[in-house]
């Protein structure tokens, strides 16, 4: 872990992923991985005895906003939760009904193992736009046990995609929220006015048949 050279916010800090050079997250192993998520849970508990939270995110790809061809991640700094996962929390837990009628349907489904849900949600963004979560209602990421589990499983459906697209940049970033996941967003179109002003995603793939695809159906 470093001090971001350039930072967007007052404190950003990097997590190198690899002393190798590694381009992907898609690249790395669960050892290495599980080393990401240890970095990640070390600064998280470090940032809340300073009454801070970390919101953690990965770029890949200059289309993506990276700046650096070496795989890391930026952990942010903030003096509060930010607004879009904060909007995501309620009661009931709306991640754990959206979970379910999934789970129950199947067709979005691509992968699940170890507790933890692979799937392209329904009313995705962007093609095959993902989402790595709990099945069980779990509130806090940085200190779970699954949070290494959860990033393999996104290299996954990162080398997955990868087979059938060539590789692609994309994001990647975590939402501790009520119910903690993490959010892919591969960047195969460009977002453009539409979407970013009046928040309609224009996706050309039906999450059904982004899910086939990427369980090689």
């Amino acid at each position: 872990m470093v001090p971001n050279k350039y930072p967007a916010f007052e404190r950003q800090e990097v997590v190198i992923h690899s002393p190798r050079h590694r381009r992907s997250i898609a690249e790395l192993g669960a050892q290495q991985l599980g080393l990401v998520a240890e970095a990640w849970r070390l600064r998280a508990a470090a940032a809340e005895t300073e009454g801070k939270t970390i919101f953690a995110c990965v770029n890949e790809g200059r289309a993506a906003g990276a700046s650096l061809l070496h795989s890391h991640s930026q952990l942010v700094w903030l003096g509060e939760e930010p607004p879009v996962p904060r909007a995501e929390r309620g009661e009931p837990c709306r991640l754990c009904e959206a979970l379910k009628l999934e789970r129950d349907e199947g067709t979005r489904i691509v992968d699940e193992r170890g507790g933890l849900v692979l799937l392209c949600p329904y009313a995705s963004r962007s093609a095959y736009e993902c989402l790595i979560a709990p099945v069980e209602h779990e509130e806090h990421a940085f200190p779970s046990p699954l949070l290494g589990a959860a990033l393999e499983l996104a290299a996954e459906a990162l080398r997955r995609l990868t087979a059938v697209e060539g590789q692609r940049p994309m994001n990647l970033w975590l939402h501790e929220a009520g119910h903690w996941h993490l959010e892919l967003l591969p960047r195969l179109s460009v977002i453009a006015s539409l979407e970013l002003g009046a928040g309609h995603y224009i996706n050309t793939l039906a999450p059904e048949q982004a899910a086939a695809t990427l369980r090689g159906d």
